[in-house]
């Protein structure tokens, strides 16, 4: 019975944090940084001394995938580099910019950009999610319902559209629903449960 408390609470609090997304490099970049130490290994230890220095690259590789990332929450942006780490606050961005090689950068209140590493135009529409729409989603992927959190039209219409049938009995309450959900793009072809 404790467990099933404790397993509950901790899912509130997850709820309570809302949305998160990390982007980070693909963890297939550790078979290339193996691949390299096992092509450095004959020449660091070869016959000729001295080239042990060699594994320095393969060990700043590791350093360099196992740190970089960013991390969006409900809160903001917590962007993580080799040598260092920022806490962008939603409030604080004015934006976001595209570079020419589809990198995304945080464009703060005062024009810096920060750049925001292994992000990319692609992942616009889960920052627009994961940020509650305090960032807009320039592809337009997303309903305004599916930003913010609330429940889509489509769910909440069965129950006012219960209330006006004793009085239009006539009128079939199904098609509304469904026409209100292909209107808003809210009910995705599914039926709202």
């Amino acid at each position: 019975m404790h467990h099933s408390f404790v397993a509950k609470k901790q899912q509130e609090q997850r709820a309570d944090e809302g949305r998160k997304a990390v982007f980070r490099i693909p963890t297939t970049a550790y078979l290339a940084i193996g691949l390299l130490t096992v092509c450095v290994t004959p020449i660091a230890l070869g016959e000729i001394g001295g080239f042990q220095w060699l594994y320095v690259f393969p060990l700043a590789l590791l350093v360099f995938v196992a740190r970089t990332r960013t991390v969006a929450t409900r809160e903001g942006l917590h962007v993580r580099t080799v040598f260092g780490q920022r806490d962008l606050p939603w409030s604080s961005l004015k934006g976001l910019a595209i570079t020419n090689k589809a990198r995304v950068r945080a464009v703060l209140g005062d024009d810096t950009q920060v750049s925001l590493p292994t992000v990319r135009t692609r992942h616009l529409p889960v920052l627009a999610l994961v940020s509650e729409g305090k960032i807009q989603d320039p592809s337009g992927v997303l309903s305004d319902e599916e930003l913010t959190g609330q429940k889509p039209p489509a769910e909440t219409a069965p129950d006012a559209a219960a209330e006006p049938a004793p009085e239009s009995a006539p009128e079939p309450a199904e098609p509304e629903p469904s026409a209100d959900a292909e209107r808003t793009g809210g009910g995705n072809g599914k039926p709202a449960e």
